[in-house]
């Protein structure tokens, strides 16, 4: 189990994390970067898991910057409130917290980032302009940043049923970024990793993307 720890934004205010540290000495560390819904039991169980594998995990709560303890539930009142919330803190603010949250846990050594929904553009954005090694997951609002020069690797992840995110929109990213990895999953729709919601949860999709996002970490954090 993790705890709660306070981590220093870019301005003179504090926000929350969930820090989960590995057993023994890190493999690296990754910074979790959460759904629209904020630091929910299911992005908390997302860290414990990597602590798990051997990285420390910390998932910073962004929304900290407007309002405490944001935990929406997944319906449509949570979905329509974390849209307001992640267009009033911005992209630009998230990733400066997202630096904050890796200089949290430098001591682990070489940092990456894994993003889900909207976290997974904030993850995307940490390859690019944070050289961050990064994994994203449904990232629904990624093509605006496409053309952009990664300073890291990036690994995607998109569901085959995903309507938020059309076959024309994964191709894209094959395009304009071949030199990365860009998995699909059939009969898995947006948010497929979500374990506890079983709407959308598709085990198969998530165990193989588990499997290749600890491979990623592997390959690109190793025990530097």
């Amino acid at each position: 189990m993790g705890t709660s720890i306070n981590i220093p934004t870019s301005g003179t205010q504090c926000i929350g994390a969930y820090l989960a540290e590995a057993p023994g000495k890190p493999k690296g560390g990754v910074v979790v970067i959460q759904e629209i819904f904020g630091v929910t039991a299911h992005i908390r169980s997302v860290a414990d898991r990597f602590a798990a594998a051997g990285y420390t995990a910390v998932a910073p709560a962004f929304f900290d910057r407007l309002e405490s303890g944001v935990e929406l539930e997944y319906d449509d009142a949570g979905m329509q409130r974390g849209r307001q919330l992640v267009t009033e803190l911005g992209l630009e603010r998230a990733l400066e917290d997202v630096a904050s949250a890796a200089e949290s846990i430098a001591s682990a050594g070489k940092i990456g980032s894994v993003g889900y929904c909207w976290g997974g553009t904030v993850a995307l954005l940490a390859a690019l302009r944070l050289g961050l090694p990064s994994v994203s997951y449904y990232g629904a609002r990624n093509l605006a940043f496409l053309g952009e020069t990664p300073q890291a690797p990036v690994m995607f992840h998109f569901g085959d049923e995903d309507a938020s995110i059309p076959p024309e929109a994964v191709a894209k990213h094959r395009q304009l970024l071949p030199q990365m990895e860009v998995y699909n999953y059939a009969g898995a729709g947006h948010a497929f990793n979500r374990d506890i919601d079983p709407r959308h949860y598709h085990e198969a999709s998530a165990r193989l993307a588990w499997q290749r996002t600890l491979a990623f970490f592997e390959q690109n954090l190793g025990h530097a």
